[in-house]
C-alpha cells in the first residue's frame, strides 16, 4: 500500500487520511487498552500534522490517564486514536484502516498486564512495559 492510507469508525460518521509514513503495529496489552477493546489493542503511529480527520465532530476524546487520551467514534464506539499528551503523533487502531495496508507487526508492549486467556507465541519482541 502507498500513501496516502484512509480509514473510519464502523458506522462512517469519522473518516481520516494519514498523508505520511505510518510505523509497523505495536500490540498494547495494558489493562485500559484491554478494558477499552476487549482484548488488546493493534496500533500504529504517524505524525499528528499527517492526520486529517472528517466528522471531528463525532469523536470523544477520553482522558483515559494524566497523560493520555483516547478518542473513539460518539455514534457506533468505534476506537480509532490514541495521543500521549503534548506529542507530536498519533497512535491509529490498525482495524479502523482501509486494506490492504501492506503493514506488519512490530512488538508487543506491556505484556506484564496482559490477560491470562492467551498466549503470545507469533515470534515478535516483547517487552514487559513499554519501551
Amino acid at each position: 500500500m502507498s500513501e496516502p492510507y484512509r480509514g473510519s469508525c464502523h458506522c462512517g460518521a469519522v473518516h481520516y487520511r494519514v498523508s505520511g509514513a505510518l510505523r509497523p503495529v505495536s500490540y498494547c496489552h495494558c489493562s485500559q487498552c484491554r478494558k477499552q477493546s476487549g482484548h488488546f489493542y493493534a496500533a500504529t503511529q504517524c505524525q499528528t500534522s499527517d492526520l486529517a480527520v472528517e466528522g471531528e465532530q463525532h469523536l470523544t476524546w477520553y482522558s483515559a490517564s494524566d497523560t493520555a487520551r483516547r478518542a473513539f467514534c460518539k455514534t457506533c464506539g468505534s476506537a480509532l486514536f490514541w495521543r500521549a499528551n503534548d506529542s507530536e503523533r498519533t497512535s491509529i487502531l490498525a482495524g479502523s484502516l482501509d486494506g490492504p495496508t501492506g503493514l506488519a507487526g512490530g512488538n508487543h508492549i506491556f505484556v506484564a498486564d496482559k490477560g491470562d486467556y492467551y498466549s503470545i507465541d507469533d515470534g515478535l519482541p516483547q517487552y514487559p512495559q513499554y519501551d
